[in-house]
């Protein structure tokens, strides 16, 4: 799959959040995200220390993780395109890419919704 494949893929999965509030989003996140838990715990991965690189990191902390998609969506919103690290599985430069791809999505759903109509 080539890479605007891949995040077009990704994107779509993402639009049945499009509706989700921030404030719902948020609680899941950080009430069921991998991350959020070692973090409240003051636990580390038996990997703490080790040197990996993003990628690896992604798949180690983010790709078992239950509301991995939730935790893409709420980045999406919340960075734009000033996407840095790791989070929803994704590093920031993968994100960065995924948000033009998601950003025209939403725009399209919104004039779809609006009937073409602009406000």
């Amino acid at each position: 799959m080539n890479p605007e494949n891949y995040y077009e893929v990704i994107a779509a999965e993402l639009d049945r959040y499009a509706k989700v509030p921030d404030a719902v989003l948020m609680e899941i996140v950080t009430r069921d995200g991998t991350c959020m838990w070692l973090w409240s715990n003051e636990e580390q991965p038996e990997w703490q220390g080790e040197e990996i690189t993003d990628r690896e990191l992604a798949a180690r902390l983010c790709e078992p993780c239950p509301v991995r998609r939730l935790c893409l969506e709420w980045e999406l919103r919340l960075a734009g395109e000033y996407q840095f690290g790791v989070c929803g599985g994704l590093t920031g430069e993968d994100r960065r890419a995924l948000y033009r791809v998601w950003r025209a999505r939403r725009e399209q759903m919104n004039e779809d919704q609006d009937g073409g109509q602009q406000s």
